[in-house]
C-alpha cells in the first residue's frame, strides 16, 4: 500500500521487501521476475482489422437492409438486391477506413519508463532493461532520467522530480528520504516516494522498488482505462430511431400483407407490395450519409488541429454541458513565469535584488536553451529581460562555493567574490528566508505582500544577502545562512494561455460550464480560475481531493453542479467526478495531458487529449486529440460539433420526409384500389439518388450564425424534437397524397405513361423539399451560393432523373417512358407546391430572418 511505504522507515522497508542496501542477488531477482512478471504496463486491447470491419454491420438499420436484400433476391428483384448490398458495403468500408486510420494515427500504449535502469545487484552497479526490475531492487536516479518503477527513496541529494504527468502538479517536487507521519496523505504529498513514469529534473538519489508493472500507481491508472466508454448522443439517438423505425416498418408491412391477402390479392403480389413498402420506408442511404458527414467533419477538424479518433465523437462536443479541464498545460502554458516582484527598499535594494536573481541559480544555458528547474529558469529569464540587468554581474561576482537546496531548509545559498569581500546570496521559501534575516525594512509590509501574492495563487520566492570580508573555515548552513538582509520577493505562476479566457467566455455564452480539475495547490488553482472567469461568484465552489474523499455520494450529488475547481484530486476522484456529472444527466468532456487524466478522459462522453504535451496513455484513451494543445481549438470543435448535429438533423428530416411520402404513396394507392404507383426499383432510385445526393450536400451546410449562443441540447432530446417530427410527417403526407392525387388524375384520363409521371412528381417534390428545409431562413434571404454543393447536387439529380425518363437503356431498367414537354413542365410545377408551402410557413411562424 502507498500509505504504508510512506510511513515506514528505510530499515523497515528494506526488511519487509527482503532486500538490502546492496540490492538483491541475481538469482533472487530472476526468481521474483518469474513470479511477478515484467515491469511493464499492459497495452490496452486493440481491435483487429476484421473486428473493426465486422463492427460496421452491427447496426439495426443495416440488418434490416440485409434482410430486404435477401427478400428481393428470393422474389427475383436482383437489381434491388445488388443496389442495397452496394450501399451496405459502401457504408461498411467508409466506417472501417475512418476508424482504422484513426487507430493508426495513435500508436499503441507505450512504456513510460526508461528502457534502461541502473541498479545495485549484490553491491555492483548494473544496467538492466527496465522491464526486468523487480520489487526489492535498489535503483539509482539521476537528472534527466525517468523513474522506472514505484520506489521508496532511501537517499536524496537535492533530488527533484517532475510529477506533472501523474499528479498534475506543475512545480517540480523536492524529495526526502525520511518517513512521513501525515493523516490522509495524498499521492502528491508522498515526497519520500518516486513513481513510475515521472522524471528526475535535478539532483540524484537512490530508491528501493516497492511496486512494478500494473501494481504501480501508473499501472492502477491503466486498469481504470478498462472502464466502459459512454455512448455518444448521436449513437444513442440513432439506435433508438433505428429500433423504433424497424418495429413500425415491420408492423405496417405485415398489416398491409394481411389486409391485401384477405381482400383476395395474390400472395406474391402482396409480398411485392410489402417489400416495396419496406424499401420505401427504410432510409437505405442514411447510415452511409451519416458516416460520410461525420468523416468530413473529422477531416475539417484535423485542419483545425483536432484529430478525431472515434468517428461518432465528431458531433458530441456540440452536446456537452460540462468541460472538465486539466489546468497544467491545458488552461496554462505549463511554463513557470515571474508574474511580479516586490522590493521593500529603494534603488540599491532593486540592484541587489536583480543581481541576486542573476547569480543564485543552477540553470545551464546551451545554444540559447535553458536547462534546469522550471522555477529557476523563470527567475533567470525575468532578470535577463529587466531593463536594469547588467551582464557583467556574473564576471564581477564569480561563484566560489554553494550550499545546495534541500527540502528541510527550503533555501539555496551561493557564495561569490565581490572585490576584496564575499557576497552571500540565499533564496527560498519566505518563512525560511525571514528566519535567517536580522534586517527586514518593514516586516508588516513584507507579510502583507506575501499574503497578497499567495492569495492570488502565486508561488512566492524570497531573497536575502550578506557581505563579509572573511569566510568561516567550514561552509555549512549554520555558519553561512545567518544575519542576512532581506532583499525582496518574486511571485511566480504558471500563466494561463492568452486565448483561453476568450474561449471560456464563448463556452459560457454557449451554455457550457467550464470546470478546472488539477493537482495543484488550492490557492494556485483558485487564482487561475478567477482570472479565467471559471470562478465568477461566491456560489462557485472550490474543493480539494481530501474534502471530496469525505463527501458521501448523496452530498456530492447535491453540490457537484456548483463546484468549479477541484484541487489535488486523485485519478480515481477524477473518474468519480465524470461519473457523477453523467449521473446528473450531463454530457461531459474531459481534457488533459497527464497520465492521471486518462481514466476520466476515457469515461467522459468525449475525452480530449493534448497532442504535443499529452502522454501516450492519455492519447490512447481520448476520443479527440488537440494537435496544437490549444484550449481554443476545443471551442472551434464545439462549434463544428453543433453544426454537424444540426446538419444531421436536417438530412434526417429530408430523408424521412421523402420516405414518409413514399410510404404514404405506396400504402394509400392500393387501399384506394389504384395500381401500385411505384415499382421497388424506382423507390430504391429515389432513396439512393434523389435522397442521397442532396442529403450529402446538407451534410456540408454552413453553420448557422447563432449556433454558439444557444444552450446545449438536452441529454434526452430526440432527433425529432422542436416540432421536427411533426414537420416531417406533414411534409411527407402532403408529398405522398399529392403524388396519389396525380396518379388518380392520370388514370382517370387514361394517360399511358402515368407511372413515369408519378415517379417524376415524387422525385422533383423531394428536390423542392430540400431547397425549402436546408435553413430556417427564407430561401430568398440567403446567399444563393452559400452552400454551392446543394445546388450542384439538385441540378445533378435533376439531370440524372431526366436520363431515367428519356434514355432507352434506363427506360428498360427502371420501367419508365419518355414524357412530353408539357408533362415534364407540369411535373415540375406541381411538385414545387411543397417548396412554396415551406416558405409560407417560415413567414407565418416568424422564422423569416433578414
Amino acid at each position: 500500500m502507498l500509505m504504508n511505504w510512506c510511513e515506514r522507515s528505510i530499515d523497515d522497508t528494506v526488511v519487509e521487501l527482503g532486500s538490502s542496501s546492496q540490492g538483491l542477488n541475481s538469482s533472487e531477482a530472476q526468481k521474483r521476475l518469474v513470479e511477478n512478471g515484467p515491469n511493464a504496463i499492459k497495452s490496452s486491447r486493440k481491435k483487429s482489422k476484421a473486428a473493426i470491419f465486422v463492427s460496421q454491420f452491427l447496426n439495426v438499420m443495416i440488418v434490416v437492409l440485409v434482410v430486404a436484400a435477401a427478400v428481393s433476391m428470393i422474389i427475383g428483384e436482383y437489381a434491388d438486391t445488388i443496389v442495397i448490398l452496394i450501399i451496405v458495403l459502401l457504408n461498411a468500408f467508409i466506417g472501417f477506413f475512418q476508424e482504422y486510420r484513426a487507430e493508426k494515427a495513435i500508436e499503441a500504449l507505450k512504456k513510460l519508463a526508461s528502457p534502461v535502469s541502473i541498479v545495485l545487484r549484490e553491491g555492483v552497479k548494473q544496467k538492466i532493461n527496465a522491464a526486468e526490475l523487480v520489487v526489492g531492487d535498489v535503483v539509482l536516479l539521476e537528472a534527466g532520467t525517468k523513474v522506472p518503477a514505484d520506489m521508496r527513496l532511501i537517499e536524496c541529494y537535492s533530488l527533484k522530480l517532475d510529477e506533472s504527468s501523474l499528479t498534475g502538479e506543475s512545480v517540480a517536487v523536492d524529495k526526502v528520504s525520511i518517513a512521513l507521519k501525515k493523516p490522509n496523505i495524498q499521492l502528491s504529498d508522498c515526497i519520500n516516494m518516486a513513481f513510475k513514469g515521472t522524471s528526475v529534473t535535478y539532483g540524484r538519489g537512490k530508491g528501493i522498488v516497492t511496486a512494478t508493472g500494473m501494481q504501480t500507481e501508473l499501472g492502477k491508472i491503466a486498469e481504470m482505462l478498462e472502464e466502459e466508454e459512454a455512448a455518444t448522443p448521436l449513437q444513442v439517438r440513432l439506435k433508438e430511431f433505428s429500433k423504433n423505425l424497424t418495429v413500425i416498418i415491420i408492423g405496417i408491412a405485415v398489416l398491409l400483407f394481411i389486409v391485401g391477402y384477405l381482400r383476395g390479392n395474390s400472395m406474391v403480389q402482396m409480398l411485392l407490395l410489402a417489400l416495396s413498402l419496406a424499401v420505401a420506408a427504410i432510409p437505405e442511404a442514411l447510415p452511409a450519409i451519416i458516416t460520410i458527414a461525420l468523416a468530413r467533419g473529422a477531416k475539417i477538424l484535423v485542419k483545425q488541429n483536432a484529430l478525431i479518433r472515434k468517428l461518432y465523437a465528431v458531433e458530441t462536443l456540440g452536446a456537452v454541458t460540462f468541460i472538465c479541464s486539466d489546468k497544467t498545460g491545458t488552461l496554462t502554458k505549463n511554463q513557470m513565469t515571474v508574474s511580479e516582484i516586490w522590493i521593500p527598499g529603494g534603488e540599491e535594494y532593486q540592484s541587489n535584488f536583480l543581481k541576486a536573481m542573476h547569480l543564485n541559480h543552477d540553470v545551464d544555458q546551451r545554444d540559447g536553451n535553458f536547462l534546469g528547474d522550471p522555477t529557476e529558469i523563470a527567475l533567470v529569464l525575468f532578470v535577463q529581460a529587466h531593463p536594469a540587468f547588467n551582464n557583467s554581474w556574473g564576471e564581477k561576482h564569480l561563484r566560489i562555493n554553494e550550499i545546495p537546496f534541500d527540502s528541510e531548509r527550503k533555501v539555496m545559498t551561493t557564495i561569490h567574490t565581490s572585490d576584496d569581500r564575499y557576497l552571500i546570496i540565499t533564496k527560498g521559501a519566505v518563512e525560511s528566508i525571514i528566519g535567517i534575516c536580522n534586517h527586514i525594512p518593514d516586516w508588516e509590509l513584507v507579510s502583507s505582500r506575501v499574503e497578497d501574492m499567495a492569495g492570488r495563487g502565486l508561488r512566492v520566492i524570497a531573497y536575502a544577502y550578506a557581505e563579509t570580508s572573511l569566510l568561516p573555515d567550514e561552509i555549512n548552513p549554520e555558519t553561512i545562512e545567518k544575519e542576512m538582509k532581506f532583499l525582496g520577493i518574486a511571485g511566480l505562476i504558471d500563466p494561463p494561455r492568452e486565448e483561453v479566457k476568450s474561449s471560456i467566455e464563448q463556452c459560457n455564452s454557449a451554455g457550457i460550464i467550464s470546470v478546472m480539475i488539477t493537482g495543484d495547490h488550492p490557492a494556485t488553482a483558485a487564482g487561475i480560475a478567477r482570472e479565467l472567469k471559471i470562478v465568477k461568484s461566491d456560489a462557485d465552489r472550490i474543493t480539494t481531493g481530501t474534502e471530496l474523499e469525505h463527501l458521501s455520494e448523496e452530498e456530492f450529488e447535491n453540490i457537484i453542479e456548483h463546484i468549479k475547481v477541484y484541487s489535488r484530486v486523485s485519478p480515481a476522484q477524477k473518474l468519480r467526478i465524470v461519473k457523477m456529472l453523467q449521473k446528473k444527466g450531463h454530457f461531459v468532456s474531459m481534457t488533459g495531458d497527464g497520465v492521471n487524466d486518462a481514466p476520466a478522459i476515457k469515461k467522459a462522453n468525449i475525452g480530449v487529449a493534448m497532442g504535443i504535451t499529452g502522454t501516450d496513455v492519455t492519447k490512447e484513451a481520448a476520443h479527440m486529440i488537440l494537435l496544437d494543445d490549444n484550449f481554443a481549438t476545443i471551442v472551434r470543435a464545439v462549434k463544428q460539433g453543433r453544426r454537424i448535429y444540426d446538419n444531421v438533423r436536417k438530412f434526417i428530416a429530408y430523408i424521412m420526409g421523402g420516405n414518409t411520402a413514399e410510404v404514404v404513396c405506396v400504402l394509400t394507392a392500393p387501399l384506394l384500389g389504384f395500381p401500385l404507383p411505384l415499382l421497388p426499383v424506382q423507390i430504391l432510385w429515389i432513396n439512393l439518388v434523389t435522397d442521397g445526393l442532396p442529403a450529402l450536400a446538407l451534410a456540408v451546410e454552413p453553420v448557422e450564425g447563432d449556433v454558439m449562443k444557444k444552450p446545449p441540447r438536452k441529454s434526452d432530446e430526440s432527433i425529432f424534437s422542436g416540432g421536427t417530427g411533426r414537420k416531417i410527417l406533414l411534409a411527407g403526407f402532403f408529398m405522398g397524397l399529392l403524388t396519389v392525387a396525380v396518379e388518380y388524375y392520370l388514370l382517370k384520363n387514361n394517360v399511358e405513361n402515368w407511372q413515369t409521371m408519378v415517379f417524376a412528381v415524387l422525385c422533383f417534390s423531394q428536390l423542392w423539399y430540400v431547397l425549402g428545409i436546408h435553413s430556417n431562413r427564407s430561401f430568398f434571404k440567403r446567399d444563393f451560393f452559400r452552400n454551392s454543393y446543394l445546388f450542384i447536387t439538385v441540378i445533378l439529380t435533376t439531370v440524372l432523373q431526366l436520363f431515367i425518363i428519356y434514355l432507352p437503356v434506363f427506360n428498360t431498367f427502371f420501367h419508365t417512358n419518355p414524357l412530353g414537354l408539357n408533362q415534364l413542365l407540369a411535373a415540375l410545377v406541381i411538385s414545387s407546391l411543397i417548396f412554396w408551402i415551406i416558405e409560407a410557413r417560415k413567414i407565418i411562424s416568424g422564422h423569416l430572418k433578414v
